[in-house]
């Protein structure tokens, strides 16, 4: 594998658009990711409420966030192929097109069957929105220093936007009803789509691929399903990524060594690896294996994995620690999160852009992930009785490694992508990180109830169980977190200019 240079000059880009228009579409492209991610986070502290109103069964209940990250991580990587194949922006506006109406669905839903049926259409519409976002971005905003503040605006949609959500969906929940944490996306959806219909770039055709010669402009097109339509490998990875997140999320109640979670975890690498060999010799291949000769976009990829499954100990453990350890409703937890949001934002939107240019994207990811080391590392050490102010809030600032890691993870993944295979490298980049988040879920949440279970057998009160059971997630996050170090260290290579 070589060092990257950035998009592949062979490759026709996209006329040059007005600073204006870029900057429009980046808001549109941000805001659809915003809306993505408040859907994710929005839910969680809904969820009583929801419970209380349409009857779900405790087991029942777990389909609400299961249906929709099924449906979300399982299309990501075909969704983001078909954007560059059929149009990007084509995607993403059916994309928003679909959670848009699905999030309609959601919020008039009068029964569990209806209301999981609109998740897992989110979860549809949440994937072709998101595959192709980060490869619109990339085609749009060609020069260096223009693109990485671009890439720092929609990382920090992404890194501040759960926390943001906490917030609003605790105010919605507590002022309104659940319904409204569904229905606030109607006006953010319709606004998305009027505006990404005038100022999203249309797809333009590379040299010597679909019509034979670039065209010069944007068609609003991709090449066309003849360039990469590999039906069987479709169904394959998307079966597999399914097949693989559904035994992840399910593995709380089968537990990891039983016969289902093994059974069907070894059917879905089965249909992975069967998808891998299709790659090597289909004609037209849905992933070309190409892609991954960039030790940047392999490394990127394993260190996002690696980056978000630790992460979900700060962002949902923690709330979990304030809400059934220190007595916080669901708007207090949103509140005590959303210092971490603001400072996130202000190394995300203030400083990112200028410290990658300077330093270098590899740099700055190392100090970023050092920074959520020490973070994870003294969060395992707080106590059961732990006062907000000194013991939580001065950790918060610690946050800010999320604000130097995202922006600059994400131009080392997206490093390797020319116009031809942006959305797929896009859609590759969102799939790891699902994939980090869905094992990060299942690994973390399991090993802190099984610690909390062990100290409760021992006598202690449930507090200190609890929180023993969270020093462990915290402990085990930051070991994955320097997993993702060494893996940056070792794999990633500065980018040249």
């Amino acid at each position: 594998m070589s060092a990257d240079t950035g998009a592949n000059p062979a490759l026709t880009t996209p006329p040059r658009t007005s600073r204006r228009t870029r900057a429009l579409a980046l808001g549109v492209l941000a805001s659809g990711m915003l809306m993505i991610v408040l859907d994710g986070s929005i839910v969680t502290v809904a969820m009583p409420a929801i419970q209380d109103d349409l009857g779900f069964s405790p087991a029942g209940l777990s389909w609400v966030v299961n249906a929709y990250l099924i449906a979300f991580g399982s299309l990501l990587l075909l969704a983001g192929r078909l954007g560059d194949l059929l149009g990007r922006k084509r995607m993403f506006l059916a994309g928003t097109g679909v959670f848009t109406a699905a999030s309609l669905l959601a919020g008039a839903a009068t029964s569990p069957a209806v209301l999981i049926a609109a998740r897992f259409l989110q979860g549809v519409g949440s994937a072709m929105a998101a595959a192709v976002s980060l490869g619109i971005l990339v085609t749009l905003f060609t020069e260096h220093g223009e693109r990485a503040r671009a890439i720092a605006v929609f990382s920090f949609t992404g890194a501040a936007g759960a926390s943001i959500g906490q917030v609003v969906g605790g105010l919605l929940t507590d002022a309104l009803s659940w319904h409204w944490i569904f229905f606030i996306n109607l006006p953010i959806g319709l606004a998305a789509l009027a505006l990404a219909v005038r100022v999203l770039p249309g797809d333009v055709l590379p040299a010597g691929r679909g019509t034979g010669k670039s065209t010069g402009r944007g068609t609003g097109r991709g090449r066309g399903l003849a360039a990469g339509a590999d039906v069987i490998g479709a169904l394959l990875i998307t079966a597999g990524l399914m097949l693989g997140i559904y035994t992840v999320v399910k593995v709380e109640q089968y537990d990891w060594v039983s016969a289902h979670t093994l059974g069907l975890g070894a059917v879905a690498l089965a249909l992975i690896g069967a998808f891998v060999a299709r790659q090597a010799t289909a004609g037209t291949p849905l992933l070309p294996l190409r892609i991954f000769r960039s030790r940047n976009v392999v490394g990127a990829n394993v260190v996002q994995m690696l980056m978000v499954a630790a992460l979900f100990s700060f962002q949902i453990i923690l709330a979990l620690h304030l809400q059934r350890v220190l007595g916080y409703d669901a708007a207090e937890t949103g509140l005590a999160m959303l210092p971490a949001a603001v400072v996130i934002g202000a190394v995300s939107l203030g400083v990112s852009a200028r410290l990658n240019a300077r330093f270098g994207e590899r740099n700055v990811l190392l100090t970023g992930l050092l920074l959520l080391i020490t973070l994870l590392v003294l969060l395992s050490r707080v106590p059961a009785d732990a006062d907000y102010a000194t013991d939580l809030l001065p950790l918060m600032l610690l946050a800010a490694g999320f604000g130097l890691a995202l922006p600059a993870l994400t131009s080392l993944g997206m490093s390797g992508a020319g116009e031809a295979d942006a959305g797929l490298v896009s859609g590759l980049f969102n799939t790891a990180q699902q994939i980090g988040g869905a094992v990060g879920v299942a690994v973390l949440s399991t090993l802190a109830a099984s610690r909390s279970e062990s100290l409760l057998a021992d006598g202690a009160s449930g507090a200190a169980a609890l929180t023993g059971g969270y020093h462990l997630a915290f402990g085990v996050g930051a070991g994955l977190l320097v997993s993702a170090f060494v893996v940056a260290f070792v794999v990633l290579r500065p980018r040249t200019r």
